[in-house]
This record gives C-alpha cells, sequence and structure tokens, in this order.
C-alpha cells in the first residue's frame, strides 16, 4: 500500500489504534532460484538481507509464536492467509524465543489498523523492529501453487534489477550454556535444545519436573538424569552429528526419551534409521495424524524433513502417520520407553489435541 504519511502507532487504553500505523512502500519482489519472481511491496526501509530457503504455512492464526519459532532460521515464510496482523504483537512473554529467526516475511495483505487488548504494536512495526524483510501485495496463491508442484527454493525478498541468491546454509540454534528450571523436583529431565520452543519448557516445567536444558551438543550421558527431550530445530538432521551420537549412548541404556520434530529425527538416526527432504515440508496447524489403530488428530506441525520408514530397525515401530502424504509422522521402540513424534503436541500457535503425549512421558520417568 502507497501512502504518502508515515505516523507511529498510538494505542488508547481499549487496544485499538488510533490512527493505524502506516508505512511508505515502493515496488519490491519474491526472486526464487531459476528466475521465477513474485510482484509486491516492500516498506522503504527495505534492505534485501539474506537469501533464504522459502517456505510456506497454512495457519490462520499465531502468526506472533510462528515468528519466534526457532525452527524457521534461515528461511523465508509466505503466509497463506490472505491476511495478517489483525490483531497486533504481544510482550516477548508469548513468543516462543526471544526473536524472530526468518529471514523474511511474505503476506498477502498486512493489516495496518490492528485490534486486541493484550497487543503492544502493529505486525509491520515489529518486523521493522526486529530488522526482518518483508512483502506485501504478493499472490500467496499463486506462490503455494509453484512452490507445491516444483518443491521449496531458496528466495529472496529484493528491490534489485539482477539480485544474488546465495546457497542455503545450515542453520543451527541453541543456547550456550546449560540452565536449571524449576530445580529440587523429584525428577529430573535433560532437555535438549536444538531450536527449542517456550511452550516445550512450560509443558514439562507443568508437569512437575527440574529441567535441565542443554546446548545440543551437549554430553549429557553421565549426568543424573531421569529422562531426556530431544527437541525441535532447524536444518537438515543430518547435520546434528554430535547430537545424535550423545543420543545414541543414551538409547543404549533404558531411561526415557521422547523427541518432537527434528527430536523425532535425530532419534530415527541414532536408532540406526535415515531421514529425507520432503518437497515442500509440513507448515501448519490443521495437519491430520492417525494412529495404526485408526484414532485420528489434527495437529500442529513445522517441519522439512521425515523419516524413511523403511530405514527402522526392527525393534522400532511407526506410532503415528500424516494422512496427506502416508509419512511417519512418529516412531517409537517396541521394548524401551523411546518415542518421539513429528508433529508439535505443545502447538503454540495451533491445536492442543496431543499434549497427552507430554502426560504419558510424565508417567514413564
Amino acid at each position: 500500500m502507497n501512502n504518502p504519511k508515515t505516523t507511529n502507532q498510538v494505542t488508547n487504553t481499549s487496544g485499538r489504534p488510533d490512527g493505524g500505523d502506516f508505512f511508505v512502500t515502493k515496488p519490491g519482489r519474491l526472486v526464487l532460484e531459476g528466475g521465477q519472481s513474485f510482484a509486491g511491496q516492500v516498506p522503504d526501509w527495505h534492505h534485501d538481507g539474506l537469501s533464504g530457503e522459502t517456505v510456506f504455512n497454512t495457519g490462520m492464526t499465531g502468526y506472533v509464536e510462528t515468528l519466534t519459532d526457532p525452527s524457521y532460521s534461515g528461511q523465508i515464510l509466505a503466509f497463506t492467509y490472505p491476511l495478517l496482523g489483525n490483531y497486533g504483537v504481544p510482550d516477548a512473554g508469548t513468543w516462543e524465543s526471544q526473536k524472530i529467526h526468518l529471514r523474511g516475511v511474505v503476506v498477502s495483505e498486512l493489516t495496518q489498523a490492528w485490534s486486541h487488548v493484550g497487543s503492544l504494536k502493529s505486525l509491520g512495526a515489529w518486523l521493522r523492529e526486529q530488522n526482518i524483510p518483508f512483502i506485501t501485495g504478493v499472490d500467496t496463491r499463486a506462490l503455494t501453487k509453484y512452490l507445491r508442484t516444483r518443491g521449496t527454493m531458496t528466495g529472496l525478498i529484493t528491490t534489485a534489477d539482477r539480485p544474488r541468491l546465495a546457497g542455503r546454509a545450515p542453520a543451527k540454534v541453541s543456547i550456550e550454556a546449560p540452565r536449571i528450571y524449576n530445580p529440587g523436583k523429584s525428577k529430573t529431565v535433560i532437555a535438549v535444545d536444538c531450536g527449542m520452543k517456550e511452550n516445550i519448557i512450560r509443558h514439562l516445567v507443568g508437569l512437575g519436573l527440574t529441567v535441565k536444558r542443554v546446548p545440543h551438543n551437549y554430553d549429557y550421558t553421565a549426568d543424573a538424569y531421569d529422562g531426556v527431550f530431544i527437541s525441535n530445530g532447524p536444518g537438515d538432521p543430518t547435520d546434528y552429528q554430535e547430537a545424535t551420537a550423545i543420543l545414541r549412548r543414551a538409547l543404549a541404556g533404558t531411561k526415557p526419551v521422547f523427541g518432537i520434530c527434528l527430536g523425532a529425527q535425530l532419534m530415527a538416526l541414532a536408532a540406526g534409521g535415515s531421514t529425507y527432504k520432503l518437497r515442500f515440508g509440513h507448515r501448519g496447524h490443521n495437519q491430520p495424524a492417525v494412529t495404526p489403530e485408526g484414532r485420528g488428530y489434527i495437529t500442529s506441525q513445522n517441519h522439512g524433513y521425515a523419516v524413511a520408514e523403511d530405514s527402522l530397525p526392527a525393534d522400532w515401530r511407526v506410532t503415528f502417520r500424516n494422512l496427506n502424504d502416508n509419512s511417519v509422522e512418529g516412531i517409537a521402540h517396541r521394548h524401551k520407553p523411546f518415542f518421539a513424534v513429528q508433529f508439535h503436541p505443545e502447538a503454540a500457535p495451533g491445536p492442543t489435541d496431543t499434549a497427552w503425549l507430554f502426560d504419558e512421558f510424565r508417567k514413564m520417568l
């Protein structure tokens, strides 16, 4: 939207903006490898930033939690829902990490007149604060159809006539040193942070556990603990060789291990299996997963890789499948207390239909 005036957001006590949050725009485009481009408008402060893997998310709400999910590190995210930003941005207490990890955001329409009693600023203002390039006015339906048929690919939000797209670089997000949450409880869980969402920590603490959160390459096998949790995170699971080797040693024992998203892929690799890259991944809040017994769940998902079923050793089994493409959504050991799911039972955003998996983990400890 071109508008000659720029104003600051002013919020009244009802949480509704006075006057809106306007910004000047100029023509820009999302350019994909191979030369395909999608036209739109970028803010006047735009900088080309870094290229990244261009993916799409089908969620209708929860853009704040989605943007702060570390699993999106190194990616450019297109939202398929046509209107974004209508309820603004709340304080950091509800975020999934302390910042936006994306390299760019693509939307069809970015509202400038947000309204919510719990929000502090507009989505556009937040993206500017975080120095995240974004483009509006894009035909996200056409972009999504293009990515679905050709697969995810490197892209760049740009105003240049001849932009240069760099190759994809592996991205890892983790804490630098161990942290303790909820000390003094009867059971202690090691939480391996490969890019962990904060709502996972909230769930583990809510189970009455002491949680020792450790970097992805921290060797916890000699620590005192009752169980291990392996988190979500960005990138190719085969890049996490240190984390996989440590987990392999943990699986030689009998203490419970629970993995989510990337954690499921690392568990498969540690068990001797393999993973592969999906054509366009699963990113949204309405992904159907079903158990072998036929019980279905609607799940929140964000991943671009999956476990290769035929690579799993005989003492492992598939516990969930994706109804859209029959890919593996969950695995478990047949005899030991090891299990993992590809989806996000902690949601944030999305349905909480599978939050009971945290209770199952607690019972195993």
